[in-house]
């Protein structure tokens, strides 16, 4: 964080920090800035869906197609037209602070208090260690038909060892081949006859490398152990989704694996609520497949039960603090009672037996 930034963050104690600035994050920062909450995001400006800037986010209603860095931008301005506070700086640790707050430190050592604390810091996927797949990912080495199946429509589809993936894109396209890639696909014979049937290629052996057409900036191919190369548009993988969660240690929160997709995430209640008193967790870090259409649901969701605990405990301290003030130390029934304990009748100005 620079100069500026540090200023927001001295002396106050805000009502939710909002790890990560996704669009879990920053979804339920509008709706929180909305209701007159404050609001600091802390993002370390890393979103997962930087790869797919150029072919755009989809599914998205009203704004399929845009860039996700474009969507992020303009949820940054709605959150601060509403008095929110969006930060850059990577979060290191979360600890309770003393009562009811949190301290959140940066990796260069500043820090910020809060009542509240939003977890969106999202997942890294972890691909497949084959060379020149990286840098075609989110390009033409893809994961989810959802997200951009459309776009490969009708083209030369390779699928690295995922039977479903393969009958998922047979569904775009014709021309589906099934590499099966060492142990990543053991087919039961069910399964070889259903892709036979489909007309879906199985093709085994290792694959070792990924050829483009540099000028023209595009996948060409997929390269066998044997030096065979299979012709390809698109490569599509499944990659180990690992939610960004290392610094909740501190708060007694652990990873767990996902039930149905290699990866691990925070365990949140369906209003986001981690377990531990005052933390929740939304997008990605909870739910490794969210897309972002359910990561900003996900936000919202979280975000009004993050304001409706605010409430409660707004509620109950005003109260606390009423009862406090009406109880002074001596009203009349108290110091009636006081006498008489203690001077007896001599209370009265009169004096008892001799």
């Amino acid at each position: 964080m620079d100069t500026n930034e540090l200023k927001i963050t001295e002396g106050r104690t805000w009502d939710v920090v909002v790890v990560g600035g996704g669009f879990a994050g920053l979804s339920a920062a509008l709706l929180l800035t909305r209701v007159r909450r404050s609001v600091l995001v802390i993002d370390a400006d890393e979103p997962r869906n930087a790869p797919a800037a150029r072919v755009g986010a989809h599914n998205i209603l009203g704004r399929d197609g845009i860039s996700p860095l474009e969507l992020l931008r303009i949820g940054r301005e709605e959150v601060a037209s509403y008095g929110g506070e969006v930060v850059n700086g990577r979060v290191e640790r979360v600890e309770h602070g003393g009562g009811s707050t949190f301290t959140i430190t940066t990796q260069d050592g500043q820090r910020a208090r809060a009542r509240r604390v939003l977890v969106t810091t999202g997942l890294i996927d972890e691909l497949p260690d084959i060379p020149g797949l990286a840098e075609r990912w989110g390009h033409d080495v893809i994961h989810c038909v959802y997200c951009h199946g459309w776009e490969a429509r009708d083209t030369k589809v390779g699928v690295l060892g995922n039977f479903h993936q393969a009958l998922l894109f047979r569904q775009m396209t014709d021309q589906v081949t099934l590499f099966a890639h060492h142990a990543q696909a053991a087919l039961t014979d069910e399964q070889r006859e259903q892709l036979a049937a489909l007309g879906i290629e199985v093709i085994h052996g290792g694959v070792t490398a990924l050829e483009t057409d540099t000028e023209q900036d595009k996948l060409t191919g997929a390269r066998l152990a044997s030096g065979a190369v299979i012709p390809l548009d698109t490569l599509v993988v499944a990659p180990t989704f690992t939610a960004r969660g290392g610094f909740l240690a501190d708060l007694g929160l652990t990873l767990n694996p996902h039930p149905a997709v290699p990866g691990v995430q925070v365990a949140v209640d369906p209003s986001g609520f981690t377990g531990v008193q005052g933390v929740w967790a939304a997008g990605n870090v909870s739910d490794v497949l969210a897309a972002v259409p359910q990561s900003a649901g996900a936000g919202n969701t979280t975000g009004g039960a993050i304001n409706m605990d605010l409430i409660l405990e707004d509620a109950r301290r005003a109260t606390e603090a009423r009862e406090a003030a009406s109880a002074t130390p001596f009203d009349g029934p108290m110091e009636a009672e006081v006498s008489r304990r203690v001077l007896g009748t001599r209370a009265h100005g009169l004096e008892g037996p001799a």
